[in-house]
This record gives structure tokens, C-alpha cells and sequence, in this order.
């Protein structure tokens, strides 16, 4: 018996070491979007809801992508989906520097919708594997331990990118650049524009090394289908049956209400922080407020891998995140900007960027959660119910959109006279979006992941 526990220890060993791995990579090239936000606005000229374009191209692919992800995994297994993946990143990468060189928004675009293409692909094969390499009732905290290595990544990644490629901002600000004429400013932003092209060599020389050693890696080969083959069926013949499954309908609907928390909660406070003018001594502060809520999403992901489930199950946990999101939501749009508050060794910040931060905390434990629960009781269903799940990922992409036009709505309609409009800028009153979002995860926690079919409920 211990001999048999000690060689399952070991074949779950390998791969989530592997895993670990990925999803570090996951969380590098997703949680730069954070401060390219900024960047692009600024380079390439644009409004606040044009600049949410950069999520959207990124996000966008992986619903566009994710079914033939799934079929691509069925032809060449998972493992060389993952080398696939990582290959397609790292063209992604590369793309960067024809678009950084022109500086062309569209060329920035593709290249951010290529990466999320690879995204797509190894997360559409990494997700699966996770919850069927070892208990289920652990799956909450194995995808913790991977999601502590993806926030991790997020954590260093707009530290990184400020250090190497952002830390002159301060020569770069809209007023600066607003005095120049017309020829100066042009070249002022070709430079600043030109400054992304190193580093996005670099990280796709060293994505494509990646793809080589995991290819030759002894990551094993998993079947999802071997207790209930379906291969025989099309793919929209899978799509109509597992409809029929409501933990999974319902579970992709919350994924996809949380990755808007996510990405919103991740990619905004930058922004937001720069609009009130949290720019530090060097100027670049606000590009590094990104890096607050991936700490705030690292420490849940440690709650989660020591709670769950030897102290509260995943469906707790996904209840707790549901519950402090409203809460947090709701001190968010109505606090006082004017509210500050001095911590050591930082610019002193107003207390809503850090309740903005701390939805990172409420959105940690969600994705752990809700994988596992949508994909119970599937059987052969798993790998297009994963795939379903993938493709939820389109709220990162949709919400942000729709949070950078209610802002840049309300910062234009700004001058009414009302003392509301006066303290609180477009950015702050848009999180509002995020409200439903949290509803939906707190209810699926509490009855929506139980249902096994919709004729009964």
C-alpha cells in the first residue's frame, strides 16, 4: 500500500513540476498586458477605452481558439500540444518588434492575439490534466499551487517590464509629449515605442527553448476518454450533449463573470492609478500598481493550498471569494479618493487602489474552484467541457472594453455639478461592472454547481 502511495506521489510529481512551470509562463506573458495598457495609450495615442483593446485582442483568441485547441490536442496529444503552445507564443513575441518599430496598434494587436492564441492551447491542455492527475477533492488545491506560480509570475512581470523597459515614463508623460510639435512628439513616441523590442525578443528566444525541452521532457500522456470514448461523435455533436449539462453551462457563464473580475481587477488599477496621480519619485509608480493585486491574488492562492480541503472545501471558498467581491465592489465605487493612506517604502496611496488591490484576494480561489466543479460528473465530456471552459476566458476580453467606455463616459460627462461626479472619476464608478460578476460566482457556489439537469430545477 505505501509502495503504491509513494509510485502515485511520483507520477503526479513529474507533471505538476511541469505544469508549475507553464502556468509561471501563463502568468508572465498574461500580467504584462497590466502596464502595456498605459504604454499604448500613451505611444499610440488613444483613449481609455481604445487601450482596453490590448485584453481584448489578447482575450479574444482564446475563445476564438479554444475549440480548435481541443481539436489540435486530439491529433497530437498533450504533451506536444503544450511545446505547440509555447512555439505559438513565442512568434507572438517576435511580432512585437516589426510593431514596435512601426509603432502600429494594429501590429500590436496580432501579436497580443497570437500569444493568446498559444495561451489558449496550454491552457487548454494544462487545465484538464491538473484535475485528472490526482484526487479530485484536491484538484481545488493543485490548481492553487499552479495558480500560486501564474501570480507569482503577474507579481514580477509589470516590475520587470517597468525596470527594463518603462523606468524613463517620467520623460514621457501627456504633458511633456503635448508641448512638442508635431514632428518631436512623433519621434519621442517612436523611441518610446522602440524600447519594447529587446526584451520581446529575448522572451521568445527563451519561450521557444522551453518548447524544445518539453517536448523532450517525460511529461506522461494522459486519456480523458478512456472510461466513456466519444471520439466517434463531432464536435458539435459534443457541444449539443454536455449543454445538457448544467454545472458545466453554469460553471463556463461564472468563469467567465470572474475573468472579468480578473482581468479588470489586474489590468485597471494602473490606470486608475495614474488618473489620480499616484506617479511615485521616478514618475512610473502607477505602472507597477499591477504587481499589488497579483500580491493580494499570491496570498490567496497560499490560503487556498493550506485550507483546502483539509479545512474548508473548495465550494466554501468559492462562496467566501463570491461574498468579498460584493463587499469590495461596493467600498470601491463609493470610498473618498481623497482617503490616503502612507505604507512604508511606497508613495502614499489613496485607500481605494488598495481595496482595488484586494480583489485579488476575492478572485484568487475562483478559477481553482470552479474548474473541478464544472467539470464533475462529465466523464468523456471533460476535454470539450475544458475546452468550454477555456473559451470563457472571452470576459477578459468583452468586460474590460466595456469598463474603459463607461469610464472614458463619465470622465467626458465629469464637468455636471454634483459632488459625486466631482470626487469620483469615471475609472472608479466603472467597476460597477463587476458587481453581477461576483453575484454570479457567490450563486453558483451555493446552488448553480449542484444542478445535473436542467429539466429539474
Amino acid at each position: 500500500m505505501k509502495g503504491s502511495l509513494k509510485n502515485e506521489q511520483s507520477s503526479t510529481l513529474i507533471p505538476m513540476a511541469i505544469l508549475t512551470c507553464m502556468f509561471f509562463i501563463f502568468g508572465f506573458v498574461t500580467w504584462l498586458n497590466g502596464p502595456l495598457i498605459p504604454f499604448f495609450k500613451l505611444a499610440c495615442e488613444l483613449t481609455e477605452s481604445q487601450a482596453y483593446f490590448v485584453t481584448f485582442a489578447f482575450y479574444i483568441a482564446y475563445f476564438v481558439m479554444a475549440i480548435p485547441s481541443s481539436w489540435l490536442i486530439e491529433k497530437v496529444g498533450y504533451k506536444n500540444g503544450l511545446s505547440l503552445g509555447l512555439i505559438v507564443i513565442s512568434l507572438g513575441a517576435f511580432l512585437f518588434y516589426p510593431a514596435a518599430g512601426t509603432r502600429t496598434f494594429g501590429l500590436f494587436l496580432g501579436a497580443l492575439f497570437i500569444m493568446g492564441t498559444g495561451l489558449a492551447i496550454l491552457q487548454t491542455a494544462a487545465n484538464p490534466y491538473v484535475v485528472v492527475i490526482g484526487p479530485r477533492e484536491s484538484a481545488a488545491a493543485r490548481i492553487s499551487i499552479l495558480g500560486l506560480a501564474n501570480k507569482f509570475a503577474g507579481f514580477i512581470a509589470p516590475i520587470a517590464l517597468t525596470a527594463l523597459v518603462l523606468s524613463n515614463m517620467a520623460d514621457y508623460t501627456a504633458e511633456k509629449i503635448a508641448i512638442l510639435d508635431s514632428a518631436a512628439k512623433s519621434a519621442a513616441l517612436d523611441s518610446l515605442a522602440l524600447q519594447l523590442q529587446t526584451p520581446y525578443i529575448y522572451m521568445g528566444l527563451i519561450i521557444l527553448i522551453l518548447a524544445v525541452l518539453v517536448k523532450f521532457s517525460p511529461l506522461p500522456e494522459i486519456n480523458l476518454d478512456e472510461d466513456n470514448d466519444i471520439s466517434h461523435l463531432s464536435i458539435f455533436q459534443q457541444i449539443k450533449n454536455v449543454a445538457q449539462r448544467p454545472q458545466l453551462v453554469l460553471g463556463v457563464i461564472t468563469l467567465m463573470l470572474y475573468m472579468a473580475a480578473e482581468v479588470i481587477a489586474g489590468d485597471s488599477i494602473g490606470s486608475f492609478g495614474k488618473k489620480l496621480g499616484v506617479y511615485g519619485e521616478n514618475g512610473d509608480f502607477y505602472l507597477k500598481l499591477t504587481s499589488f493585486t497579483m500580491t493580494a491574488m499570491v496570498i490567496g492562492y497560499i490560503l487556498g493550498i493550506t485550507l483546502i480541503p483539509k479545512y474548508i472545501s473548495q465550494v466554501l471558498a468559492l462562496k467566501i471569494s463570491g461574498l468579498l467581491g460584493m463587499i469590495l465592489i461596493l467600498f470601491i465605487v463609493f470610498i473618498s479618493p481623497n482617503i490616503i493612506v502612507s505604507l512604508p517604502g511606497i508613495p502614499p496611496l489613496p485607500v481605494v487602489l488598495l481595496l482595488v488591490a484586494l480583489l485579488g484576494l476575492a478572485n484568487a480561489l475562483c478559477w481553482p474552484a470552479i474548474w473541478p466543479m464544472s467539470l464533475q460528473d462529465l466523464g468523456g465530456y471533460t476535454k470539450i467541457g475544458g475546452a468550454m471552459l477555456i473559451m470563457a476566458i472571452v470576459g477578459g476580453a468583452v468586460f474590460p472594453l466595456i469598463y474603459g467606455a463607461l469610464a472614458d463616459a463619465i470622465n467626458m460627462t465629469s464637468q455636471a455639478h454634483t459632488t459625486f461626479e466631482k470626487t469620483r472619476s469615471g475609472n472608479q464608478i466603472a467597476y460597477l461592472v463587476l458587481l453581477p460578476a461576483y453575484c454570479m460566482i457567490l450563486f453558483y457556489a451555493i446552488k448553480g454547481h449542484k444542478y445535473r439537469s436542467w429539466s429539474k430545477n
